[in-house]
């Protein structure tokens, strides 16, 4: 028989891991043009036009960058898009 306190932490651990938070890591290519990634980063990611430069250059620079955060089920569109549209892009 599970106890209160067992059954409490139980809940607990179940909704901490609901709320683990993953993003769209988005990869530096060759094809892409930085105003096809921009575009895309706005469109897919309601990033503003600032936002999405800078994470254009970071990926150009840095090989990668996270472009989006927030729980799996709400970066499967997103990620699907920016994939559709011929970047490299992956849910961690």
């Amino acid at each position: 028989m599970i106890n209160t306190k067992e059954k409490i932490q139980e809940e607990f651990d179940t909704l901490e891991q609901e709320a683990i938070e993953h993003q769209i890591i988005l990869f530096n290519d060759e094809v892409n043009t930085f105003d096809h990634v921009i575009e895309m980063l706005i469109y897919a990611c309601d990033h503003t036009p600032e936002q999405a430069e800078q994470c254009s250059l970071i990926v150009h620079y840095k090989g990668k960058c996270g472009v989006k955060t927030g729980p799996y089920k709400e970066l499967e569109k997103p990620c699907s898009i920016l994939l559709e549209a011929g970047l490299s892009a992956e849910i961690q």
